[in-house]
């Protein structure tokens, strides 16, 4: 009997699932109205200057960075739901999950495009300012640690299904 609560307890992440799920649409719906309501904006003023597109091209960039944040509570969402509770959940071949693992790689990764996207936002609103040299070289130490993480668990860690196969080919021969 315990067994079968245990077995059954893995469906408590569908609130993580649900979550995440509504947390994702809530981001994409709101930074699309948000982006629908600066070209209306644009389109109602029809105000052309260097300054005023500046302030839309950060306003792009910002976009941009809210729907990479709603794509991986959505990746996130697919992930838990996959792992835990239907395997069978057909998922893109970019998205390839088999643990917990394939999830956080994918988490560093858009970890990585939300800091370049930062670094771009304040390079378009500082345009000529010194001191966005000390937050690119800052955002660039906090980039090249997360990649050297994610090459080096790549590199000592051997994946479940690679132990697997060294090991059914121990004895016969093969290499």
């Amino acid at each position: 009997m315990f067994r079968r609560v245990l077995v059954s307890s893995r469906y408590i992440v569908l609130i993580a699932v649900i979550s995440t799920f509504v947390g994702s649409i809530a981001l994409f719906l709101y930074q699309a109205v948000v982006m629908l309501t600066v070209v209306f904006d644009v389109a109602r003023t029809g105000t052309i200057s260097a300054k005023f597109g500046k302030i839309v091209a950060v306003g792009l960039i910002e976009a941009i960075d809210v729907f990479l944040i709603a794509i991986v509570a959505y990746m996130f969402c697919l992930g838990f739901y996959k792992l835990f509770v239907d395997e069978t959940l057909p998922l893109p071949r970019w998205l390839v999950l088999r643990d917990l693992e394939d999830l956080k790689n994918h988490l560093v990764s858009v970890i990585i495009a939300v800091l370049a996207v930062m670094f771009l936002r304040e390079a378009v609103a500082r345009a000529g300012d010194t001191d966005l040299l000390s937050l690119g070289a800052a955002l660039a130490i906090v980039i090249a640690t997360l990649v050297l993480f994610l090459a080096l668990k790549s590199h000592l860690l051997p994946r479940h299904d690679e132990k697997a196969n060294t090991n059914d080919s121990a004895g016969t021969g093969e290499v």
